[in-house]
């Protein structure tokens, strides 16, 4: 197994969402599902605070679908979105307070055929990953892993290792397809990587582009 069984200490994921997320650019995500290994390199991510954001799932409190947010980090939170997909998140800050980065995008580093036979309409391989729903799709999530603890070397999925980007290479800018709080510059993103997903002014990406609305 590439990924091996390394995983990031809980403490260095109990953060806020806005200093996580810079953080996770470059970050490894393992997953082993089916028998399949494939790991992702993070290149795109937003932040999301909880109570203190209205784009959040839990700016309202907690409900059954968003529990997991308001437990303790180093999680992942898994949802549904359009009928058809799977979105991402890793939780964060401290138990009780719902904070998560919603995983965006990544470029597939190990495990490409894998992830190939689940992402056939891939025209090329930075596409296997870019948006936040083929991402869940390279990675084989579904409902099943909403919970999963990341830092558990037993879990399907993991975070193997944070990124070490310079500093230079991290761009920020407005979330995509939010309806509340769209100002706000909590998408970050490595300037120059070919999986970061498309964007355009005004939440839309181009078309093909994943376009999420609600997210965590």
């Amino acid at each position: 197994m590439t990924g091996g069984s390394a995983v990031v200490a809980r403490g260095r994921v109990s953060r806020p969402a806005l200093a996580l997320a810079p953080r996770l650019l470059g970050a490894r995500l393992v997953s082993v599902v089916d028998g399949s290994e494939v790991v992702v390199k993070i290149t795109e991510v937003e932040a999301y605070e909880g109570a203190d954001d209205p784009a959040s799932h839990a700016f309202r409190g907690p409900t059954g679908r968003n529990a997991v947010m308001f437990g303790p980090p180093g999680h992942l939170y898994v949802y549904f979105t359009y009928g058809m997909h799977w979105c991402a998140n890793v939780v964060c800050d401290r138990e009780g307070r719902a904070s998560a980065v919603l995983l965006r995008a990544g470029a597939v580093v190990a495990g490409l055929a894998a992830a190939r036979v689940r992402r056939p309409a891939a025209r090329a391989d930075r596409d296997l990953a870019r948006g936040p729903a083929r991402l869940g799709a390279a990675l084989g999530l579904t409902g099943e892993h909403n919970g999963v603890d990341l830092c558990d070397p037993a879990s399907p999925v993991r975070v193997a290792a944070l990124g070490r980007p310079p500093r230079e290479r991290i761009r920020t800018g407005p979330r995509v397809g939010v309806g509340a709080a769209a100002d706000r510059p909590w998408r970050f993103w490595l300037d120059g990587e070919p999986s970061v997903s498309a964007f355009r002014a005004g939440g839309r990406g181009r078309a093909g582009a994943t376009r999420q609305t609600g997210m965590p």
